[in-house]
């Protein structure tokens, strides 16, 4: 079974940081807990499940991404936030949906193969994007948002083996940085009051 990393201390607080919202929503109703300093969207270079190249900066730059690290034999955490993702976007109508992108970065290249992370994500929805890459990448991948790197927790009573990863998800908004990060636990509730509003609060160009 996979143990969440915590989340780093220093990058959460109630502060509301340098960014000047726009008008209208508040930065205050937000159920997501803020992040001190804004963080800028990270260029990492990963690799899609067709084997084509996915640069996280440049293919999700001005849209509303939620990013997160874990793995597809999760057996809590990871399919518990797909499915909450999912669960509120398919509520969403179509000139938001466009603005918003979901990327699932796989920690296990050995077991997450692109038919297996791609028949994943596709439970939830197939508009999410899964991405992996070798052990460097991912780490570099994962020191860019300021988390330590996911790591093998060996074998299991039952077989095959866990990881340990971050169990939050990052919500970078249109203006490319995020504000707001979203922790393991996260009612769907909380996801689906705050998109409407990063998309007003931040909204980019």
């Amino acid at each position: 079974m996979g143990r969440p990393l915590a989340a780093l201390p220093l990058l959460v607080a109630g502060a509301l940081g340098c960014a000047r919202p726009a008008p209208g929503a508040r930065v205050e109703e937000l159920k997501g807990p803020r992040i001190l300093q804004a963080l800028p969207r990270p260029g990492f270079l990963l690799r899609k499940a067709d084997g084509s190249p996915f640069d996280f900066r440049a293919e999700t730059r001005g849209t509303l991404t939620f990013l997160f690290f874990g793995y597809t034999h999760c057996p809590d955490v990871c399919p518990l936030h797909m499915a909450n993702l999912a669960g509120v976007l398919h509520t969403l109508p179509p000139e938001v949906l466009h603005r918003i992108r979901v990327v699932f970065v796989s920690t296990d290249p050995e077991r997450d193969t692109p038919d297996v992370l791609r028949g994943w994500l596709g439970q939830f929805d197939s508009s999410f994007i899964g991405v992996t890459g070798t052990p460097a990448a991912l780490e570099v991948a994962q020191r860019a948002v300021g988390m330590p790197p996911a790591s093998r927790e060996g074998e299991l009573p039952m077989g095959g083996y866990g990881i340990t990863h971050a169990a939050q998800i990052w919500a970078f908004t249109p203006d490319d940085s995020a504000h707001v990060m979203y922790p393991w636990g996260v009612p769907r509730e909380d996801l689906a009051a705050d998109i409407p509003k990063l998309l007003q609060i931040w909204p980019g160009r």
